[in-house]
């Protein structure tokens, strides 16, 4: 994963071909610990000796001001004989030349009994053996790790839940249908188990290999992507015992204390994401206090000049930066502008407004932006607030932002009406100059690049055929059936890139150029990684016309990925879907068992199961419940007036 071409950015999804898992070196410092330690110690003395007569420099000034860039914190002078609040230290003002005598007499006391004290502690640790000194050190590391999990702990302030409808149940009548939901039940279960047995707390899965995996964007920790992810499908199938399994596994095992530089759009789509709709489903604090702890982590990405957030960030240091290939180290829009749904969460469920004004300042900059036709670019310098090249994608490095405006819409209850408005202008730039008719009467989405259709459409790109219905109602001018046909005209489209193929899944993209219709290309384009936009459209179509044909296509769907997706040890995705002898990759994805066999459940499933005028469903499909404003407290809430 060391090339550009590699690297595993695309918008809503990631991965490319797998090429193994990569290895992270292991930097170990040389001094032993017992050197370490006594060094420390000798350190500590000095200082405390070199620098303890700084307090007794005059101060003339009556604060003590320190810029931090957003405000100024002020330490407040202490008169004479006043004790600063909460320290040891005293700072002396004032004529009383025999105050002033006693206290600085005082001070030389307690620095020089302070740096004996620091000697003898040190003398005796020489006297111990190594063994002793590191028992010692192992005592005071499990002390602060204890001290930690009880920080951690704390709980939140009480919130009232949203009313909860449909998060379990919609059994179908239909026991043709029945079965064909059972199946696929009975494939999130070989997913899982094997997951369970060969790859249990790494992020994914080698199902051939037998062992864990993981990629760049979860950085160089063992994180649990897969279980995170997992959840709530586990619950909502009615998987209660893997559920708790996964539950433990995160209350005793995720941790967001290490030096780990991970990917912020998708570690807020899986994780946040995932751990959001556990809380929402089960009610399980321990989720809703995880989500909060690693939002904190993230919160570092957004320190930007112009609040921009970068692509990465380490979850340690707080240190980010961007892909070294994303236009001249600029930010993605389907990145920064996939974090709205999440964020707001969080800000209702805290009280804290920090999040959603993070969000909505990104919102605002977006607003005051030229764009080019109505289109918005992928990429933005999060310096200097500039558009970087001219490329217009609804698939890879777009798709999301624009499902977000939608999702803002509908998760406030519908009264986000700024995020509607910009959805409505986006969708319209997008139909004038983006979406054209194939010869042979397909409909596609391309990409504008250097001042041209390219006519190219992704895999990712399908997701737009379910947007396209989800935002039908509402529409400008009564245009609520125009845009319902133009999601079924492109779930019909993203149908002929599955059934023009030997295995009849989908390609990783496919091109419209003369007699070439619906068919990729380029080796590298031949590739399935048991992606779920084309079943996610499926699903979304099935719930708005009832249509049985995107039932028959996604079991159609289900099939192919059952026959030549699953092995032993899991499912893999596929390296060409045009051969019939296919060569698999060896990964399964996070994502196959969060959307993938979700949408497939909910294609078989009453639509009693997760109702979408009472849930919305974040780009890694984890549902939110919509938040009605009559019926909880976040008009209340400062984060959202």
């Amino acid at each position: 994963m060391t090339t550009p071409a590699l690297l595993p950015l695309s918008g809503r999804r990631i991965p490319p071909l797998n090429l193994g898992p990569p290895s992270f070196p292991h930097h170990r410092a040389t001094l032993r610990l017992s050197e370490k330690f006594i060094l420390l110690l000798i350190l500590s003395a000095f200082i405390t000796l070199c620098f303890g007569a700084f307090f007794f420099l005059p101060d003339s000034s009556k604060h003590k001001r320190f810029d931090l860039g957003l405000e100024d914190v002020l330490i407040p002078h202490v008169d004479a004989g006043k004790g600063a609040k909460n320290s040891g230290v005293f700072l002396i003002h004032g004529p009383d030349e025999h105050r002033h005598r006693e206290e600085e007499e005082r001070l030389r006391n307690k620095i020089r009994a302070d740096h004996e004290k620091a000697l003898e502690e040190a003398k005796e640790k020489l006297k111990k053996s190594r063994e002793e000194i590191r028992a010692e050190i192992q005592t005071e590391k499990n002390k602060v790790v204890q001290e930690m999990k009880m920080k951690e702990k704390k709980p939140l302030p009480p919130v009232p839940i949203p009313n909860l409808i449909g998060i379990n149940g919609g059994d179908p009548e239909d026991n043709d249908i029945r079965k064909k939901r059972e199946k696929i039940k009975e494939m999130m279960k070989h997913a899982w188990d094997n997951y369970r047995i060969y790859g249990w707390g790494h992020n994914e899965l080698r199902p051939i290999a037998r062992k864990g995996h993981s990629t760049n964007i979860f950085g160089s920790s063992q994180m649990g992507a897969t279980i995170v992810d997992a959840l709530d499908t586990l619950y909502i199938m009615g998987l209660h015992d893997e559920f708790r399994d996964g539950q433990k596994w995160i209350e005793d095992n995720l941790d967001f204390s290490v030096n780990s530089e991970v990917s912020v759009f998708e570690v807020n789509i899986r994780f946040i994401g995932g751990l959001l709709a556990a809380y929402y489903l089960s009610g399980e604090e321990i989720f809703k206090i995880k989500a909060v702890q690693l939002a904190e982590k993230l919160l570092p990405a957004f320190n930007t000049p112009t609040g921009i957030p970068w692509a990465m960030v380490n979850l340690k240091s707080g240190v980010g930066r961007n892909w070294g290939w994303a236009s001249a180290g600029s930010s993605i829009l389907a990145e920064f502008g996939t974090l709205h749904m999440e964020f707001v969460h969080l800000s209702y469920l805290t009280g804290d407004p920090v999040y959603y004004k993070k969000v909505m300042h990104i919102r605002k900059l977006l607003q005051k932006m030229d764009r080019p036709n109505g289109l918005y670019p992928n990429y933005l310098n999060p310096r200097t607030g500039r558009w970087g090249q001219y490329h217009t994608s609804v698939g890879g490095l777009g798709d999301s932002f624009y499902e977000y405006l939608l999702k803002a819409w509908l998760m406030s209850d519908k009264t986000d009406r700024e995020a509607r408005k910009m959805y409505d202008d986006a969708i319209e730039a997008i139909e004038k100059h983006l979406i054209k008719k194939s010869r042979g009467g397909l409909t596609f989405i391309g990409e504008w690049k250097n001042g041209h259709l390219e006519k190219k459409m992704g895999h990712l790109t399908c997701f737009a055929g379910g947007m396209f219905a989800l935002g039908a109602d509402g529409s400008r001018m009564d245009k609520a059936g125009h845009y319902l046909e133009l999601g079924a005209e492109i779930a019909r489209t993203c149908h002929e890139s599955y059934d023009r193929t030997a295995l009849k899944l989908g390609p990783e993209s496919f091109k419209f150029d003369g007699a070439v219709e619906a068919v990729a290309v380029r080796q590298a384009e031949k590739y399935y990684i048991l992606r779920p936009e084309v079943i996610e459209t499926y699903w979304y179509l099935w719930r708005f016309t009832h249509d049985p044909r995107y039932r028959q296509w996604g079991w159609e769907a289900a099939l192919a990925i059952e026959k030549y997706c699953r092995v032993s040890g899991g499912f893999s995705g596929v390296k060409d879907v045009y051969s019939s002898t296919p060569t698999h990759d060896d990964v399964q994805q996070s994502f196959f068992l969060a959307e993938t066999l979700k949408y497939l459940y909910l294609l078989f499933s009453g639509d009693d199961l997760l109702p979408l005028d009472h849930w919305v469903f974040n780009t890694e499909a984890h549902p939110l419940p919509v938040l009605h404003l009559a019926n909880t407290t976040l008009s209340g809430n400062p984060a959202v007036r």
